[in-house]
């Protein structure tokens, strides 16, 4: 007689019922080899008296066994061990279990390589400050009107049915507010066919990538770029042609003689607040960008991910709003301009290419939050995002002056440009403070910021990172530059 009592563990005090927790330890000494096929279980009231537990609970536990074909239902004899199971080698019942997760799988599969690690290292605690490279200030977002429109909306989606895959695409609600929204705030002549909703920016450009690329082609992107973006060309087997980025942004110069060297699939451009350096490409440059994608026939990954701040003068509308004869993806994201928690994105192109790219959402996700979507769309229609972004370009206005004033006492330890847009400064250290150990003294102290790498995509000796000045108040970025003041001052 096998030891019950020892086998079949119960935890009462677990949120998982007692007869799953039956059922899923008889399975699993099933598959040690404990025991075997054919084996004779013991009745419902014996095994309910060795574990001190109800009989039905027993019995549902045999009944979730059997329903998954575990075991076989005798009548008159009780239950047995299914005989049509492999016969497995029996372990120890002293043995201890252990788990089948250990660091690296066994079989062979394709690692992601090099391993970009993305925090700072050590964090010897949570730190207290965060100057992260660019994220918005979720305090200010209207995440209370969010959640009243989602919630008054989540009671209705319940009676709502929905054709498979037709969600695929994002919420039509949410698809149609794009049309306008899009129109009004960039001049985008578009139609809902050509919109798509994404969990942020960085799916659109995994999808337009998968579309547009493949093993051997060429992509141009800037140099320095966005690095996950970056990494999804070069997981895909695409080869990165890397063009020099200056104070108006990717020098197209370099980019002729690129498409005149390779044969060029596709060109990746952020132009409008560049990631990382935070520059703005001029409007010439975005003119022979668009002759250069004509003649060369190329497609052009727009890359807009904070077009809504912009502080010094109006922003230059994008490449999509231009006469681009189909050729560029326009990608754009509500997680930048709202909260990052709200991983909502998009992406605009030509219908035909919108249809592909949702075919290949549904084989990875075959759809997005359609209720949060929905209320997004309630938010944009009624003026309410509006409301908030025209408040808080005046908040993040603030807060660039104030970081730019700051930063002006660390002057020859820190160099940057001041930025006409967007929620980062690009800040280059001197290199007698190799920020890798700046970081690692800082975090010590209370305050994270990047060791740099992020902003490059590897380990090569850089010395500047985007430091976001928009999640923070005033207040609270005050005291993180005096954090990194004492320790800059401190001579690393």
């Amino acid at each position: 007689m096998l030891p019950f009592t020892t086998l079949l563990s119960i935890d009462k005090e677990s949120s998982q019922p007692i007869f799953l927790q039956i059922a899923n330890n008889i399975v699993n000494i099933i598959r040690e080899g404990q025991i075997k096929p054919g084996t004779m279980l013991p009745g419902t009231r014996a095994l309910a008296r060795l574990l001190n537990i109800h009989r039905k609970t027993v019995i549902s536990a045999y009944d979730e066994l059997y329903a998954q074909s575990w075991i076989e239902v005798i009548p008159k004899k009780g239950a047995r061990i299914a005989q049509n199971l492999p016969d497995l080698k029996p372990q120890r019942w002293n043995e201890p279990r252990l788990s089948s997760y250990g660091e690296f799988l066994a079989a062979p599969f394709y690692p992601m390589e090099p391993h970009m690690p993305i925090a700072s290292a050590p964090v010897l605690r949570f730190p207290e400050f965060i100057i992260d490279e660019g994220y918005p200030d979720a305090r200010l977002a209207p995440l209370d009107l969010l959640n009243r429109e989602y919630r008054s909306r989540a009671k209705q989606a319940a009676a709502r049915k929905w054709l498979p895959g037709s969600l695929a695409g994002g919420s039509p609600l949410l698809r149609e507010a794009l049309v306008g929204y899009l129109l009004e705030s960039r001049g985008l002549n578009i139609q809902m066919q050509h919109t798509m909703v994404t969990h942020g920016a960085q799916m659109s450009i995994y999808i337009a990538a998968s579309l547009l690329l493949q093993a051997g082609d060429k992509v141009i992107v800037g140099d320095p770029s966005y690095f996950l973006a970056n990494k999804v060309f070069e997981k895909l087997g695409a080869h990165l042609v890397k063009v020099p980025v200056d104070a108006h942004g990717m020098d197209m110069d370099a980019v002729e003689q690129a498409c005149k060297k390779h044969k060029v699939n596709a060109l990746y451009v952020i132009p409008h607040h560049h990631h990382p350096t935070t520059v703005t490409l001029s409007p010439e440059r975005r003119m022979r960008l668009l002759e250069l994608s004509r003649k060369f026939d190329f497609a052009i990954i727009e890359d807009d991910y904070d077009y809504e701040f912009h502080y010094s003068s109006a922003p230059y509308l994008p490449l999509a709003s231009s006469q681009h004869e189909g050729r560029v993806i326009y990608i754009g994201s509500f997680s930048k301009s709202i909260a990052s928690s709200v991983r909502i994105g998009f992406m605009i192109a030509p219908a035909d290419f919108i249809r592909q790219a949702i075919q290949l959402r549904l084989m990875i996700d075959l759809r997005g939050d359609h209720i949060l979507e929905d209320a997004l769309a309630v938010l944009i229609q009624n003026g309410d995002i509006g409301r908030y972004l025209k408040k808080a370009n005046k908040v993040y206005f603030d807060r660039l002056n104030n970081i730019c004033t700051s930063l002006q006492e660390l002057k020859g330890i820190i160099d940057f440009d001041r930025p006409s847009g967007g929620m980062a400064i690009w800040a280059s250290f001197n290199k007698d403070y190799p920020l890798a150990k700046v970081a690692d003294a800082a975090v010590a102290k209370g305050l994270y910021i990047s060791r740099g790498f992020q902003s490059h995509g590897n380990l090569r000796d850089s010395n500047s990172i985007r430091m976001g000045f928009a999640a923070m108040n005033i207040n609270e970025m005050n005291a993180a530059i005096e954090i990194l003041s004492k320790v800059l001052k401190a001579k690393i």
